[in-house]
C-alpha cells in the first residue's frame, strides 16, 4: 500500500477514464474526497496494494490501466463495508466490478489470477446445481492452482463440524438459472 499514486496528470485529465467507468455502472467516482473512510471500515486492506480511494485517484487522473492491473480490484470482495463508510455514499464494489470487467474485456494480465480462477469455479457451480457446492469449488480451485494441501487441515475440522456438504444440494427452478448462464458466455 505505500505505492505513491500520482497528485498530477499531464495528459487526459479530460474525465474520459471517469465517464466510461460511470456509463458502466452509474458510479461518479468524481464525489470521492479521498477521506479514506473507505479504508478505515475495509477488512482487506492488508492484502490491497492500494487503497480504494487511490484506484478511484487513479480512474479520475485517466491512469485507467494502472487501475486495472492493481490487485485491489480484484482482492475486493464487494461487502459494501466502505460505501456504508463513505460520506458521499459512492458504490465503490460497483466500481471495482465494472474495473474487473473491464480489465478482463482488455485482456491484460490478470492481478490476481487465483481470485479470478475462484470466483469462475463459484459460478460453474451454481450454473450446475443452482447454488454453491463448497467442496467442488475447493476442489476444482486447488487442482486448478496446484495448492493440493495449503488448508487441507482447515478443510477437515470444516467436515468434522459438518460445514461442508459432501453432496450437492439442488435448488427447484434450476432451469432458470441455467438460462441466465445461457446468455452470458463470459463466465
Amino acid at each position: 500500500m505505500s505505492q505513491d499514486y500520482p497528485l498530477r496528470q499531464d495528459r487526459n485529465l479530460n474525465g474520459n477514464s471517469s465517464r466510461r467507468l460511470s456509463a458502466r455502472c452509474g458510479v461518479n467516482v468524481n464525489l470521492c474526497l479521498h477521506c479514506q473512510s473507505c479504508a478505515s471500515g475495509c477488512p482487506f486492506t492488508g492484502a490491497m496494494d492500494l487503497l480504494p480511494n487511490r484506484v478511484l485517484r487513479l480512474v479520475q487522473l485517466g491512469l485507467e490501466d494502472q487501475a486495472l492491473t492493481c490487485s485491489t480490484i480484484w482482492v475486493c470482495v464487494s461487502c459494501n463495508t466502505c460505501s456504508i463508510q463513505c460520506p458521499m455514499a459512492i458504490d465503490i464494489p460497483a466500481a471495482m466490478d465494472a474495473l474487473r470487467h473491464a480489465a478482463l474485456e482488455k485482456g491484460g494480465v490478470v492481478a490476481e489470477p487465483d481470485i479470478l480462477a475462484f470466483h469462475r469455479e463459484v459460478l460453474r457451480t451454481i450454473e450446475k446445481y443452482g447454488r454453491t457446492h463448497k467442496v467442488e469449488i475447493m476442489l476444482r480451485f486447488k487442482l486448478k492452482t496446484r495448492s493440493y494441501f495449503s488448508d487441507l487441515q482447515k478443510g477437515l475440522q470444516m467436515l468434522a463440524k459438518r460445514k461442508l456438504d459432501l453432496a450437492p444440494s439442488r435448488v427447484n427452478g434450476a432451469e432458470e438459472i441455467a438460462a441466465i448462464f445461457s446468455n452470458d458466455s463470459k463466465i
